[in-house]
């Protein structure tokens, strides 16, 4: 704990449990000096621990000139709300401390400074009567969270509705206020009801134990509204004391949409937001639909290479062509039948076992084998009527890769091969299969659209980009109409951004592309180019630097 001191029966374990965090005396005293700024300010702590921000709130109103200030604070953890209160006093002050839950609190709006750290519970962890209250809580703000939102979500909006008119909001939150998909009806919320919103970011993790990145939300005037944050990037927390950088403004056309692109410089959000509304840029459901693959149940079971198929004696009506699990085959422009076969040469497993009729003798022999290794209990393949046939997806005009290292890969399927749900199918509309077929990997890997991935994909374990169906609708790829007016320029660079990507040269098979697409065609200046490319750059790098810190 920040005062040193710890219950003797207190754990990591149980800390982690109620998302017990504890913060950094230097943020603590950032947010409240921002916040506190009157001897008649009432401060509230939520979730208040051993009450770090009610100490430094008290050393703020002595310095403001109350010579015994009161402050406020709620906290679930008995042992923890009474070390609090004693070291509010130690500091000078009196510390009214409810102990119980938050969300048992009315939110009266009578607190001019709402200010702290709330528990960080992932979604996971997060049920029962918690949640229930939590998300009841949150309705009460017009806020319908998911189920799958972490308990920030709610203590943000209840922190918000216990704040009187022209109040200020002082959260460490969770980055996933950026970007997750569940923090898209918060997002929304703080820009309706809040007349400035300002954001902090850190280079650093804040919070080792807490597994994630944290920012500070700094909202000021609750009862108002606005159109736009302001955001800062610091190094570390020590960073904090010393004058901060310029603020970037970040105003999107939709405020529950993700904040990823606040990151960057708004010269390059400026840039890539043209591009899109002109239309030179559209959404990959222009394009067509974006699925997920088949579920098997036991992947190991289910697909076979060549020699296993022939080992087995199965007959061709007892498999079919398939992808192989996993996407590191699928990091070129094309997935041909050549390379499908060279692939169960070198025995992956580019088969899979799915009798298509009645299953021949040796496909029998081979469901009993799976029903003697227990293959027919796991509950995929429990709850099919023949636990034995799985389920099957058409075949995809294009392979997208959801877990990437550097940026997602389209990849043209001409092996007409199945897929599986380690990547996901791309299904055209007849008016632009041909083209997209031809030309939309190469296309597509340019520094626009690899910079959309940033904003539209989701940072993950390992410094991992992940882009599920929902968030590929709307990753921003070069028109139909941008693609068919550079056709023909497209057409001859393919095969040598093909070479690019067979050694692994992923950036400069996109210069390549970026000459063609964006400079030669749609007539970009380079200056532009490069600030997109540096956006991008500084996006990725966050994500590595993540994974070289250790995971989420």
């Amino acid at each position: 704990m920040n005062s040193g001191a710890r219950d003797p029966l207190d754990s990591a374990e149980l800390r982690k449990s109620r998302g017990a965090f504890f913060t950094p005396p230097e943020i603590a005293t950032f947010i409240v000096d921002w916040a506190v700024r009157s001897t008649d300010d009432k401060v509230l702590e939520p979730s208040a621990g051993d009450a770090e921000f009610l100490v430094h709130a008290t050393a703020r109103l002595q310095a403001l000139g109350v010579a015994a200030p009161q402050v406020f604070g709620v906290e679930l953890h008995d042992w923890s709300a009474r070390l609090g209160v004693s070291r509010v006093a130690a500091a000078g002050g009196n510390a009214v401390m409810t102990v119980g839950d938050f969300f048992d609190a009315p939110a009266d709006g009578q607190y001019s400074a709402v200010v702290g750290n709330p528990p960080y519970i992932r979604f996971q962890d997060f049920s029962g009567d918690a949640r229930a209250k939590a998300r009841s809580a949150a309705l009460r703000g017009g806020v319908a969270l998911s189920g799958l939102a972490s308990s920030w979500a709610a203590f943000t909006v209840h922190g918000a509705l216990s704040l009187r008119r022209g109040g200020r909001l002082g959260f460490v939150l969770p980055a996933e206020l950026l970007h997750a998909n569940y923090a898209a009806p918060v997002r929304r919320f703080l820009f309706e009801n809040f007349a400035q919103v300002d954001l902090v970011l850190f280079e650093e993790r804040v919070f080792a134990e807490a597994e994630t990145e944290a920012l500070l939300l700094l909202a000021d005037g609750y009862g108002g509204s606005t159109d736009h944050a302001r955001i800062r990037q610091v190094a570390t927390a020590t960073a904090l004391s010393v004058e901060l950088p310029s603020a970037a403004t970040w105003a999107p056309a939709d405020p529950s949409a993700k904040w990823s692109g606040s990151t960057v410089s708004p010269e390059a959000a400026g840039i890539y937001a043209k591009l899109v509304l002109d239309g030179r840029f559209a959404a990959l459901k222009t394009w067509g639909e974006t699925t997920l693959g088949m579920v098997t149940g036991n992947n190991k079971y289910f697909a076979l290479s060549p020699a296993e198929v022939s080992e087995l004696e199965l007959r061709p009506t007892d498999v079919l062509r398939l992808s192989p699990p996993g996407s590191s085959h699928l990091r070129g422009l094309e997935f041909s039948t050549r390379a499908h076969t060279e692939l169960g040469r070198a025995g992956k497993r580019t088969i899979l076992f799915r009798p298509s009729g009645k299953p021949s003798e040796a496909a029998w022999r081979y469901i009993r084998q799976g029903e003697d290794d227990g293959v027919n209990r796991a509950y995929k393949c429990r709850v099919r009527k023949e636990w034995w046939r799985v389920p099957l997806v058409s075949r995809a005009d294009l392979l997208l890769t959801y877990m990437n290292a550097d940026t997602p890969r389209l990849t043209t399927n001409t092996a007409g091969a199945l897929h599986l749900n380690s990547v996901h199918g791309v299904y055209l509309n007849d008016a632009h299969r041909d083209l997209a077929r031809e030309l939309l990997p190469v296309a597509a890997l340019n520094s626009v659209t690899m910079l959309g991935a940033e904003f539209t994909g989701r940072a993950y374990g390992g410094g991992m980009l992940k882009m599920e169906p929902g968030e590929a609708d709307l990753w921003a790829l070069p028109s139909p109409s941008t693609i068919s007016a550079a056709r023909e320029d497209l057409l001859a660079i393919r095969p040598q951004v093909a070479g690019k990507l067979r050694t692994g040269k992923v950036l400069e098979a996109a210069k390549l592309v970026d000459d063609v697409l964006l400079v030669g065609s749609l007539g970009m200046r380079r200056p532009e180019v490069a600030e997109i490319r540096a956006a991008r750059a500084t996006l990725a790098g966050r994500r590595e630097a993540r994974s070289r810190r250790g995971s989420y």
